[in-house]
Formats: structure tokens, C-alpha cells, sequence
């Protein structure tokens, strides 16, 4: 009995000073990296990876020139609506993206186990659809999130132009436009979401003091004479106000270029919630105040810049806001540099020139577009109701109910239902209703409004509009009629 005994220990001791040379190791690795990470200026700067860099990375990605948009949007939903809405959608975008979180984990932890590496590579979400539900999925989710980041790099490119103007009007929008695309070019030479870090610590900087700019100014200057506050007034205005709350929260088209660049992506699951409370407190406090501020006036205003007083404070916002549209612009087009890189081969180059070089021609189709259609509130929204609906919400839901729809797939899931959420049957039904609400409300309701509004910005102002909604030219004096000799 003794022996048996000893033996146990003995083999519970080799057990203990096996796990904690392992620990040990761990630590020396992690306490290297945090050495290299001090002592290297590079690493501080250029390399991030750490839970903290995709809070940084998700909050700031959240919130850019949408910040100047909900003003907008609070005129045609009212404020009651505004704020009960960006709640709803605030809690559905970080369902979704807690959802993409785990089925990137599954992926990743089956591939490893048959030995795939992705040390030069880096894990897309269409790539995720494809190992976990087929080619089909694939194509769906490639196609629906390559062309609402395409579009959402042109929104920051028309937000560039339509901020500056309110700095220096001498120039148009369109040609402000032609410059930015020519600055957010240069996001080619950024080669991962790794060398994001001093980028989005500034961004979220920035628009941290925007929208407080943007509450204080709104109260300091008080209610304009006479103001209004009729919304909701049309079914059309509503839905087009909604789609772009729901695009708000749905920034979430890069979750997995996030994921995989941090050292630990399991940690990611509640990040996009808790970057999501953060955005709450600038995004609601600024959107109601400004709409008590001006009240309708913001139908005919889609930035909400051109109705507070030009001073210091404001150029200030301004300008931060460009700096952080350029990163917006980056992080937007950054997956969408990765998919040409492996559609023509690039994605392995190390040299960050060639790569560079390689990815120019995915910013003139950007550039173009933007010139085309300048349309700042109302293709925000459209963009929303037909590509952040699907890519953002619907599909997620679906791939996780799909996947884990065998008994085996949920028993070996290598991310199991969350603490408070703890049923697979729950999950099913809270997935069920993000599908059925978004597809009916979110692309049948806000669809038809959204673009019946950008069609009526189109006839309004007409393709390649000069200088949309800007002030108009100071009236010309009529010239004395000519003499009679």
C-alpha cells in the first residue's frame, strides 16, 4: 500500500514540475517579449497585439464620421427613437461580433490540428465561412464584406472633403476630395493590423474630444430661434435614420483581421462590448445634444460641423476628425489589400514596397466612387441597409447556427455558449431573432428608405456633384443696364 502510495505522489510531483516549467516557460516568453516591447521605441509604436490594442483597435474603428452623422439621424427618428435605438443595435453589433469571435476560434483550432500554420498568413472571415460551411459561404460572405468595406473606405474619403470645407471653402468638395484620395493612398504602405497600435490609441484621441466638442458646443450655444422637433415625420426618414444607427454598431466587417492580430485572439470575446459601452458615452450625449440644439434644421444638414460656430474649438475637431478619417480609411481598406494581395499572389512578399505597389489598385476604384456619389448622411445609410445588414448581422447568426447544428459539432465546440447565455437552444433563439430582425427592419424596411432617399439626393444634386449641400454662392449684383446715346 505504501509503495502504491509513494508512487502516486510521485507521480503527482513529476506532474506539478512539468506544468510549472511549462508556466515557467511561458512566463520567460512572455516576460522577453515584454522586455523586447519596453526597451524597443519600434514595438511601442508599431507593434500591437495585446487585448488592449483591439479595444483600441474596435472602439476607434466604431466610432468615425458616423459621430458626425447621428445628429442627422436623431432628426428623423426623434430623440426617444435615436437613443433606444443605438442601445438595441449597440447590444446586437456585440452579439455578432461575439459570434464571428467563436466561430474564428473553431476554424482556427481545426486547421491547427491538421497542422496548417499561419505564421505569413492572415485569417479573413470569407476564409472562416469556407473551412467551417463550404465555397457557398465563401462567396456570400466575400462578396458582401469586401463591397461594404469598399464602400466604407469611400465614406471616409467623402467625410474628408465635406470636413475640410467647413475649414477652408475656397476650394470645392470634389477637389478636397481628389486630395484625400491622393493622402489615403499612402495607407498601402501599412502592412497588418499589428502596426496599428499608436493609430488607433490617437484615433479614439480624437474622437473622444469631437464628440465632446460636440456636446458642449451644442449646449453652450443653446437652442437656435424658433426650433422644431417633428421627427419622426415620414416612414422614409425613420427607416433611413435607423439603417444608420445600425451601421453605427456595425463596424465589425474587420473582427477577424482584429482577432488574428493579437497574441492571444481567445481573449477577444467581450472586447467589441466593452469598446461598445465606451462608444455609447460620446456617441448618445452628442447626438441628443446637437438635435436639441437645432432640431429639424439637421434634415437639410447631414454633418452636423456645418451648423456650430466656426471658431477654434471647431477647426480643432476638424482637423482631428480628418487624422482619424485617414486611420478609418486604413483599417476599411486593409482587408480588403489583404484578399488582392492573395487574389494575385502578393500576400507572402515580405517587402513592404512591393506589397505597396501591389495594393494601389485598390484605391482608385475607392477614389472614383467617391467622386460619383458625395453623398454624406444618405449613404450611410444605404450602405447599412444593404451590405452592414447581411454582413454584419445576418450572416454571423446563420454560420453559427449552421455550424454547430449536430450534437457532435456542439459536444467538441471549441468555444462553448457563454456565462450567461449558458443553453445552446437560447443561443438558437437569440440568433433566429438578430436574422429575422435585421432581414425584415433592417434590409426590407431600412432598404426601401434608405435608397429612395439616395435616389432623391441623385436627382437633387445629380451624379458627380460639385459641392454637395454646400452654402450657396453669394448672390451676384445685377449690372446697371447700358446707356442710350
Amino acid at each position: 500500500m505504501l509503495p502504491q502510495k509513494q508512487a502516486e505522489e510521485a507521480i503527482v510531483s513529476a506532474n506539478l514540475a512539468e506544468t510549472t516549467e511549462n508556466d515557467l516557460h511561458e512566463q520567460d516568453e512572455s516576460q522577453n517579449h515584454e522586455d523586447h516591447s519596453m526597451f524597443s521605441i519600434k514595438n511601442v509604436l508599431w507593434h500591437g497585439g495585446s487585448a488592449y490594442d483591439a479595444w483600441f483597435s474596435c472602439a476607434s474603428n466604431q466610432v468615425a464620421q458616423v459621430l458626425l452623422t447621428l445628429p442627422y439621424s436623431f432628426s428623423q427618428l426623434g430623440m426617444l427613437s435615436g437613443v433606444l435605438l443605438q442601445v438595441f443595435y449597440g447590444i446586437l453589433g456585440s452579439w455578432t461580433a461575439y459570434l464571428i469571435s467563436v466561430l474564428y476560434i473553431e476554424y482556427r483550432t481545426r486547421k491547427e490540428k491538421e497542422n496548417v500554420s499561419f505564421k505569413n498568413h492572415v485569417i479573413q472571415w470569407f476564409e472562416v465561412l469556407d473551412g467551417l460551411l463550404g465555397p457557398y459561404w465563401k462567396a456570400a460572405g466575400l462578396a458582401f464584406n469586401c463591397t461594404f468595406l469598399l464602400f466604407g473606405s469611400v465614406i471616409q474619403l467623402i467625410a474628408c472633403a465635406s470636413n475640410i470645407y467647413y475649414i477652408n471653402d475656397r476650394l470645392d468638395k470634389r477637389t478636397w476630395t481628389y486630395i484625400f484620395g491622393a493622402c489615403c493612398a499612402t495607407t498601402v504602405f501599412i502592412p497588418s493590423f499589428h502596426n496599428y497600435r499608436i493609430w488607433s490609441f490617437l484615433g479614439l484621441g480624437m474622437t473622444t474630444y469631437t464628440a465632446w466638442y460636440l456636446t458642449v458646443a451644442a449646449l453652450v450655444n443653446g437652442q437656435v430661434e424658433g426650433v422644431t422637433h417633428s421627427g419622426p415625420k415620414k416612414l422614409v426618414l425613420y427607416f433611413t435614420g435607423a439603417t444608420n444607427i445600425l451601421y453605427t454598431f456595425g463596424g465589425h466587417a474587420v473582427t477577424v483581421e482584429i482577432m488574428h492580430a493579437m497574441w492571444k485572439p481567445q481573449k477577444f470575446k467581450y472586447i467589441y462590448l466593452a469598446a461598445t459601452l465606451y462608444v455609447f458615452t460620446l456617441t448618445i450625449p452628442s447626438a441628443t445634444a446637437v438635435y436639441w440644439a437645432f432640431g429639424d434644421q439637421l434634415l437639410n444638414h447631414s454633418n452636423a460641423f456645418s451648423l456650430l460656430p466656426k471658431n477654434g474649438f471647431r477647426d480643432a475637431a476638424v482637423i482631428l476628425m480628418l487624422i482619424h478619417q485617414f486611420i478609418t480609411f486604413g483599417f476599411a481598406c486593409t482587408p480588403l489589400y489583404f484578399v488582392w494581395e492573395k487574389v494575385i499572389g502578393m500576400h507572402d512578399t515580405k517587402s513592404i514596397c512591393l506589397r505597396a505597389l501591389a495594393r494601389l489598385p485598390v484605391v482608385i476604384p475607392i477614389w472614383f466612387l467617391a467622386i460619383i456619389f458625395p453623398f454624406f448622411g444618405p449613404i450611410n445609410s444605404a450602405v447599412g441597409a444593404l451590405l452592414v445588414s447581411f454582413t454584419v448581422y445576418i450572416i454571423p447568426s446563420m454560420a453559427h447556427m449552421l455550424t454547430y447544428r449536430k450534437a457532435s459539432a456542439r459536444q467538441n465546440a471549441a468555444e462553448k455558449p457563454p456565462f450567461f447565455l449558458p443553453s445552446w437552444t437560447a443561443m438558437y433563439v437569440v440568433n433566429a431573432f438578430i436574422v429575422v430582425w435585421v432581414f425584415v427592419v433592417g434590409f426590407g424596411f431600412g432598404g426601401w428608405a434608405s435608397v429612395s432617399n439616395f435616389v432623391k439626393q441623385v436627382d437633387t444634386f445629380g451624379l458627380f456633384a460639385k459641392c454637395y449641400q454646400c452654402k450657396p454662392p453669394p448672390s451676384v449684383m445685377t449690372a446697371p443696364p447700358p446707356k442710350h446715346h
